[in-house]
C-alpha cells in the first residue's frame, strides 16, 4: 500500500498535532509492505528524525523543490502539493491535521483526521480571521474526504452537527500516546528528574498549554482557598494566562508551593507523570484530552472534567468534576490525597482501561479505514 501524509506537523510541531502525526507515521512505518510518503514544507530532525528510527516501510520525504514553492510554502501545502501527490500514484493520502490539499487526483483516496471543532463551539476564544480560515479548511476537508477520522465520539458528533456530514462517512479512531509514557521508570530516574526541576517527592500535576480553557488557575485557587498543602506543578507552554496565574501566586505568596515549568523535555515529561500523586486536568473542552491517557499509562490517578470527551479518555475510574467549580475540584483533590487505597485503585483500574488506546488497537483501527476505502475503489 502506498500512503501519503501531510507531515508538516510531524516535523515542525513538538506537541499536540505533531505528536499525533508522529505516532501515526511511526505505527504504520512498522508494516513492511507499505510505502510511506511524507509531504512537508520543512524538515526538522530535532523534532522528528526519521533516519534514527528503524522503520520497516519504505519512507520518502517530499519537500517543495521549485523556487516559487519554497517561497510560498503555505500555498504549496494547500494547492501545489497535489501535483506531487498525483505523480506518486498513491493509494491513500491522509491529512493528519484537519485539512486536505485541493485537486488530489481521483485515483487517490483521501482521509482527513479532524481533532476538534472548538473554534465552532467556543468562537470567542479565537480571532475572527482564524475562525474563518479554520472553518473554510475544516469544512472543505470534511466535504472532500472519502473518509473522516474523528479522534473521539465528541468530535464525531460535532462534525455531524456543525457541518451536516453523514455519520457513515466518519469513523472514530482514538489516538495513543508516545511509548515513553508506557515504560515504568526506576526510582533513581524519578529522583533525578525531581532533582533536575527542584521538585518534592509528592505533588499534584497539571499538563497542557497554560491557557484559559485548560483552567489551571482554577486548580491554583482550589489549593489556596481550601488550604491544600500538597505542592502543585503546572507544565506547559507559557501564555498571557500563565502570567495571570503567576500574579495570583505572587499575591498570595504561593511561590514555594506552586511551580510552573515551560520547557520540560519529552524525555522528562513521562517521569514527571510517574512522580505525581494525581494528575488534575479540568479543561473546559477538548477533542480528546491526551494528557489524560498519558497519566493513566503512567499509573497516575486522574481528576478531570464532566461532559464532553473526557470520560472517553478517562474511563469509569477517574474522578469527574465541574471544570470551574473550585470547591468540587478541591474536594476531589483532597479525596485522592487522603485516601491512598482510592489512589491505588484508580491507578490500577486506569492502567487497565487505557490499554484500549494501545498501539496495536489504534493501528488496526486505522488500517481498517484504509482497507475499506480500497475495497470500494
Amino acid at each position: 500500500m502506498k500512503i501519503g501524509f501531510d507531515a508538516k506537523r510531524a516535523f515542525n510541531n513538538s506537541s499536540g498535532l505533531g505528536n499525533y502525526s508522529r505516532d501515526v507515521i511511526r505505527a504504520l512505518a512498522q508494516i513492511e509492505d507499505y510505502s510511506i510518503y511524507l509531504f512537508t514544507t520543512k524538515l526538522n530532525p530535532e523534532i522528528f528524525d526519521i533516519k534514527s528510527n528503524e522503520f520497516k516501510a519504505k519512507i520518502e520525504v517530499i519537500e517543495p523543490s521549485r523556487a516559487l514553492d519554497k517561497l510560498l510554502k503555505s500555498r504549496w501545502r494547500s494547492v501545489s502539493v497535489s501535483k506531487e501527490i498525483n505523480s506518486k500514484e498513491l493509494d491513500i493520502f491522509h491529512g493528519l491535521s484537519n485539512e486536505l490539499p485541493v485537486n488530489v487526483g481521483e485515483k487517490t483516496k483521501t482521509v482527513v483526521t479532524i481533532h476538534d471543532l472548538i473554534f465552532k463551539r467556543f468562537p470567542n476564544w479565537y480571532k475572527p480571521i482564524d475562525r474563518k480560515i479554520y472553518d473554510l479548511k475544516f469544512k472543505n476537508a470534511c466535504i472532500k474526504a472519502d473518509k473522516i477520522i474523528a479522534i473521539s465520539e465528541q468530535t464525531k458528533s460535532d462534525i455531524i452537527d456543525f457541518y451536516d456530514i453523514f455519520p457513515e462517512k466518519i469513523e472514530v479512531v482514538y489516538q495513543t500516546c508516545n511509548d515513553s509514557f508506557k515504560k515504568k521508570a526506576g526510582e533513581e530516574e524519578l529522583m533525578q528528574v525531581r532533582a533536575k526541576y527542584n521538585l518534592p517527592k509528592e505533588f499534584i500535576l497539571n499538563v497542557g498549554t497554560i491557557e484559559s480553557r485548560k483552567n489551571a488557575w482554577e486548580i491554583v485557587k482550589a489549593i489556596h482557598q481550601n488550604k491544600i498543602s500538597m505542592p502543585l506543578v503546572i507544565v506547559g507552554r507559557s501564555t498571557y494566562y500563565a502570567e495571570k496565574i503567576k500574579a495570583y501566586i505572587n499575591e498570595h505568596k504561593l511561590g514555594e508551593q506552586i511551580t510552573l515549568l515551560h520547557n520540560v523535555t519529552n524525555t522528562d515529561l513521562p517521569l514527571l507523570y510517574q512522580s505525581a500523586l494525581v494528575c488534575v486536568y479540568p479543561s473546559t473542552f477538548e477533542g480528546f484530552g491526551l494528557p489524560i491517557i498519558e497519566a493513566l499509562y503512567s499509573g497516575t490517578p486522574v481528576i478531570t472534567s464532566k461532559g464532553g470527551c473526557f470520560s472517553e479518555a478517562g474511563g469509569p475510574d477517574s474522578i469527574y468534576v465541574e471544570s470551574q467549580n473550585t470547591e468540587e475540584l478541591a474536594d476531589a483533590i483532597i479525596k485522592v490525597i487522603e485516601d491512598k487505597n482510592l489512589g491505588e485503585q484508580m491507578s490500577a483500574k486506569g492502567l487497565e482501561y487505557v490499554q484500549r488506546f494501545n498501539n496495536k488497537n489504534v493501528t488496526n483501527n486505522l488500517i481498517k479505514v484504509y482497507e475499506q476505502l480500497l475495497i470500494k475503489r
